[in-house]
């Protein structure tokens, strides 16, 4: 299993940007299979986006599409997620998640699927 670090959360204006960033240990990131994920005070963790392991294929919740990108950069071990035009609503802790993938073309969307998980990034949008 991998461990990963998020980082880039932090406090921003309604309609502002911000990149969160996701750093991966071990040798292998490459072949994982990447997600983030969130959690609102008081709401369960629900699915944010997810990426194949070369970056070729992305999925987004429906709440995110068109304001989100997630990325990967395999030579930095390390996944992005870029968020547009925030809302209030984005305002959680954003948590990224791997899965050992072995170079599959599958995307993962959900929780169970993920085995190795970050400590989460808060992340503030005010109106």
């Amino acid at each position: 299993q991998v461990q990963l670090v998020e980082s880039g959360g932090g406090l921003v204006q309604a309609g502002g940007s911000l990149r969160l960033s996701c750093a991966a240990s071990g040798r292998t990131f490459s072949s994982y299979a990447m997600g983030w994920f969130r959690q609102a005070p008081g709401k369960e963790r629900e699915f944010v986006a997810a990426i194949n392991w070369s970056g070729g294929r992305t999925y987004y919740a429906d709440s995110v599409k068109g304001r989100s990108t997630i990325s990967r950069d395999n030579a930095k071990n390390t996944v992005y997620l870029q968020m547009n035009s925030v809302k209030p609503e984005d305002t959680a802790v954003y948590y990224c998640a791997a899965r050992a993938a072995r170079y599959s073309e599958i995307l993962y969307v959900k929780e169970a699927d993920f085995g190795s998980w970050g400590q989460g990034t808060q992340v503030t949008v005010s109106s």
